[in-house]
């Protein structure tokens, strides 16, 4: 396969140099563009070493007299690479700036689904609104994103950011093919349910809802129809994702059995209230100089209901949430409650699950087959997650 590697002027520069020599390994025809601030930290011989081909910098440095470069390349190139991709070469691609080689080249490419930008640079710059609309924007148009790591940064600064493992690179770009989920039809739960004592007061939990909000996306990114049931608000990345907006676990449970009959995959990431009040005042109770006692009574089984109703053909993955015996609980629950998979996680660790970007999990099937995810962000879990139950 011909592989066109774009370096842009990040620290991580120095890492495309091992993710070159990767791609020749697997036996891939590479040639390589360093842009003009990549060259501040490596150099043209290493590329040209590994390669065996002239290294592209100079849009009027014509090195092949028959071909006009920033045409012919994105021809000749049946994936386009560019890493690391620093935000300064994200906003120039979305806003279409072609001020050199390689942004000229991708103005003149005609299928952005080629295209793999892998970004690293510091973790403010990535979650910048800026950098995340001009994201957001490429996605849309067909660009494909490999999500950075989490963990310390060049900068001294932790977070976000992390130029990726050559491996999720190549995996990324060689792996699941986007268009492969295009006939699936996902359903998605995601966040906490909230059981209102008055209409000033309920109980809930701190749930976010990333780690839900990220698999919607990662099957959305992959070409699936998402349906993302939930209570809390988001920004919809993806046009392919449907949102059904609910607040109680009543309601989760009425819109999933609305629409998890003809879903192929249904995940049940969300937090549900297990107990909801049997009384609910219509006005705020009032401070009192006695005790307050309130009755509850238990919520619908969704994730029971479903594993009672699904069909030969579908794959249903539940959530344990557990802070002590996770794997026991978990086992337990796959068997009670009929179902494919269970994603298992400790919530007793303050770094990880309820509210953090990152998680730390055990994806289990029905066999009792386990396969432990170490700590990572939760876009990455979300990918281990697609791996395992799309086969």
């Amino acid at each position: 396969m011909n592989i066109l590697q774009i370096v842009s002027g990040g620290i991580a520069a120095y890492k495309a140099i091992d993710l070159s020599s990767n791609l020749v390994k697997q036996g891939h025809s590479v040639k390589v563009i360093l842009t003009d601030n990549a060259r501040k930290f490596v150099t043209e011989l290493p590329f040209q070493t590994l390669t065996k081909n002239k290294v592209y910098t100079d849009t009027f440095d014509e090195i092949d007299k028959n071909e006009i470069q920033h045409i012919d390349l994105g021809k000749w190139a049946d994936k386009i690479i560019i890493a690391p991709a620093t935000a300064n070469i994200i906003s120039k691609i979305a806003n279409g700036i072609a001020d050199d080689l390689a942004t000229s080249l991708m103005l003149a490419v005609p299928d952005f689904t080629k295209v793999f930008i892998v970004p690293a640079m510091n973790t403010n710059m990535y979650e910048n609104p800026i950098t995340q609309e001009n994201i957001t924007k490429l996605e849309k148009l067909g660009f494909n994103f490999v999500e950075p790591d989490s963990g310390l940064l060049a900068c001294g600064d932790i977070g976000r950011g992390k130029f990726p493992s050559i491996l999720k690179i190549t995996e990324s770009v060689f792996g699941i093919n986007n268009k492969e989920l295009i006939e699936k039809k996902v359903l998605v739960t995601a966040g906490p349910t909230k059981e209102f004592i008055d209409p000033f007061r309920c109980i809930t939990n701190p749930s976010s809802g990333k780690m839900g909000v990220a698999i919607a996306n990662q099957f959305a990114k992959k070409g699936a129809e998402v349906i993302l049931i939930t209570g809390i608000d988001i920004e919809v990345k993806y046009p392919n994702i449907k949102v059904i907006k609910i607040v109680s676990t009543r309601d989760m449970f009425e819109a999933v059995k609305n629409n998890f009959e003809d879903c192929d995959i249904i995940i049940k990431a969300a937090a549900v209230s297990d107990y909801t009040p049997v009384y609910v005042y219509d006005k705020k109770v009032k401070k009192q100089d006695e005790n307050l006692s309130v009755e509850f009574t238990r919520t619908k089984d969704i994730l029971k209901y479903i594993g009672e109703n699904k069909k030969d053909n579908q794959i249903v993955v539940g959530f344990a949430a557990e802070t002590d015996n996770i794997l026991d609980y978990a086992k337990e629950k796959i068997v009670k409650k009929n179902l494919d998979y269970i994603v298992a996680n400790d919530i007793s660790k303050n770094d990880i699950g309820f509210g953090s970007d990152d998680n730390e999990v055990y994806i289990i099937d029905k066999k009792n087959n386990i396969k432990k995810i170490d700590k990572t962000n939760k876009e990455n879990i979300a990918l281990e997650i697609i791996k395992t139950v799309v086969k």
